[in-house]
């Protein structure tokens, strides 16, 4: 009983905290319902007096928005697809399989994370237009087929998978691609999840790359497009939160469904070297 006071004191500092971080995200959902120049009276409403959904109509009739929510989509999904495919088979590579040259390799791999990634903009830049890859879709996946840091979070995390396991399913015959699916891959569930999640929003996220990579506007990701629409609509703010919507709104939901994995692997030591 007499931590009470105490509890009560956490808990209503924790929830005012709560509140104060998702008043910016509310608010932002109910000036996307408000009619235009609703938000920009004094003092600002904080719900829409009439709601309505001419913001979002406007949006995909007029501002193309769903070609742009389509290309990100496509986009997201295939550079998670493709970096989980080589992080985690490059990850487990470097933990349990034995070859020349691994330790020295990963150690210099492990000092190019010290680099910033704005340094190697140019450079890429160059190297995908000798490819023919800018203003591509390419231009913007091959990039990020696989990091550093994923494959040194599939890694730690493969660390933990027993060596008499795998060698047991050597001996009984199985074949190292039956094992990495079979064996490998259910143990690497909740890190493959995390690496998932992280890449999506990353890649949903990206803004600098797609602006640099793409020249065509309907090639456009929902943030280029969300700042190219701002430019044109500098003073309409319900049109704006309404894009903001739309761009937040599917990766607030993957998430939701993905956090007991994401948490299961972010909880599990596995960035411990």
């Amino acid at each position: 009983m007499t931590r009470a006071p105490a509890q009560w004191a956490i808990n209503g500092a924790l929830l005012a905290i709560a509140a104060a971080t998702a008043f910016p995200l509310v608010w932002m959902v109910a000036v996307s319902f408000m009619a235009p120049g609703e938000a920009s009276t004094y003092p600002p409403p904080l719900v829409p007096q009439k709601p309505t959904l001419a913001n979002y109509r406007e949006l995909f009739a007029q501002a193309g928005m769903a070609r742009y929510l389509l290309n990100s989509v496509l986009l997201a999904v295939a550079v998670t697809a493709l970096s989980l495919a080589f992080n985690v088979a490059a990850g487990y590579a470097f933990a349990k399989l034995r070859f020349k040259g691994r330790e020295r390799i990963f150690r210099l791999m492990l000092g190019a994370l010290v680099i910033p990634s704005q340094v190697a903009l140019v450079p890429l830049f160059l190297l995908l237009k000798q490819l023919g890859l800018v203003n591509t879709y390419g231009g913007v996946i091959v990039p990020a087929m696989a990091s550093i840091f994923g494959i040194f979070l599939v890694r730690q995390y493969a660390l933990a998978i027993p060596d008499d396991l795998l060698d047991a399913a050597r001996i009984d015959g199985a074949s190292e691609l039956r094992i990495f699916r079979l064996i490998v891959v259910p143990a690497l569930k909740p890190i493959i999840v995390t690496l998932g999640v992280f890449t999506l929003l990353g890649t949903w996220n990206d803004f600098m790359w797609p602006l640099i990579v793409l020249a065509d506007q309907h090639l456009y990701t929902l943030p280029v497009a969300l700042a190219s629409l701002s430019r044109e609509h500098v003073a309409d703010n319900e049109l704006m939160m309404a894009g903001s919507v739309v761009t937040i709104l599917p990766v607030l939901a993957v998430f939701v469904a993905l956090q007991r994995y994401y948490l299961q692997g972010l909880m599990a030591g596995s960035v411990k070297m």
